[in-house]
């Protein structure tokens, strides 16, 4: 049976435009890919202004939630005028002495360890573009250098005296709002303004509910035996609030297919965060409905605080205990998921 025809009593058909362009673009899921496609208002502006941005070396602030499909963007950007090496960098990962080796660079000899010379990621970007990925997580100390480097277009890798004069674009990332980050002084004004050029925003998923089976379309195709999807668990899909956006929602079916051979995807297969979500909608309902005049009748009321504790046990479960994923799927800082697990003595 055909998967579009199978969903088509749970969804409105205007939710299947396949086949959509836009001012001679190129189609939705072959110009943005690995996922990122869609037809929602949101996602047509990016695509415009993805198509502007690639031809002009300025630079562009990429926001939104993790998951939204940020470095997917900064890849479409560089794609449509290639130039150079594309060239990723997660500030999020770069801790302790080793984060101004691996930007800029060093010399043999540099520090203990330094056997030979390295060239850093800036430098391998010369002539492309750098791609700033989680750039809010980046210490103030290496803030000023790499502002530094932008506005000389040049750097000097550790241990050396000679500067090395660079070329470059800058695409960067976060999901911190930078302002607020600006305000409480834990990034610099001058920076964000020199980022801060051209900015694009990714909605959430929740925000663009219309986009989800076209995701789906396209993971499942991905897939290397044909899946379909029942239709009560298409409309789980629907509902749920997907708080790890396009990321949560791939793993999700990933893990739907490798517990199904398939070809057709129950309810059941459904992980426990999305299972709960819909059971707690249909208690709800449920509850709303007794007497018809919204009467809850002795049903027991869950308090805030367990609600809160279950959500993080099933983010916890889904991710196998990955905590910095938990977070993430969560939407709250990996610290504050530590004092709640500490609060309510999980783990």
């Amino acid at each position: 049976m055909n998967r579009r025809r199978l969903w088509c009593a749970s969804i409105p058909e205007n939710f299947f435009p396949f086949r959509h362009y836009t001012h001679g673009m190129r189609e939705t899921g072959e110009h943005l890919p690995n996922g990122f496609v869609g037809r929602s208002p949101a996602i047509l502006k990016i695509r415009m202004q993805i198509e502007r941005l690639g031809s002009r070396r300025v630079p562009v602030l990429i926001q939104g939630e993790s998951g939204t499909g940020k470095e997917v963007v900064a890849r479409s950007i560089f794609n449509a005028a290639p130039r150079g090496r594309f060239v990723p960098i997660d500030c999020g990962s770069l801790v302790g002495t080793v984060i101004e080796s691996e930007l800029f660079g060093h010399v043999r000899g540099a520090f203990t360890g330094a056997g030979e010379t390295k060239h850093g990621l800036i430098e391998q970007a010369n002539g492309g573009t750098a791609f700033l990925d989680e750039i809010g997580e980046l210490p103030l100390d290496m803030q000023v250098k790499l502002l530094r480097v932008l506005q000389e277009q040049e750097l000097r890798p550790v241990g050396s005296v000679q500067r090395i004069k660079v070329e470059f674009r800058v695409i960067a990332a976060t999901n911190r709002d930078l302002r607020k980050e600006v305000a409480v002084g834990r990034f610099r004004e001058d920076l964000f303004h020199r980022l801060n050029v051209v900015r694009l925003t990714i909605p959430p998923l929740r925000e663009r509910r219309e986009d989800i089976p076209l995701l789906i379309e396209r993971f499942l195709e991905r897939a290397p035996a044909r899946y379909s999807l029942s239709n009560d668990a298409m409309d789980a899909l629907l509902n749920y609030n997907w708080p790890g956006n396009i990321r949560e929602l791939q793993n999700c079916l990933d893990r739907m297919m490798s517990f199904n051979s398939g070809p057709l995807l129950h309810f059941a297969d459904l992980p426990s965060s999305v299972v709960n979500h819909r059971r707690a909608e249909a208690g709800v309902a449920s509850a709303m409905a007794v007497g018809g005049n919204g009467s809850l009748s002795g049903q027991t009321i869950v308090p805030l605080h367990e609600l809160e504790r279950r959500a993080i046990c099933q983010a916890l479960e889904y991710t196998r205990g990955d905590r910095t994923t938990a977070a993430q799927m969560l939407g709250i800082g990996r610290t504050t998921l530590y004092r709640k697990l500490k609060e309510y003595q999980v783990g």
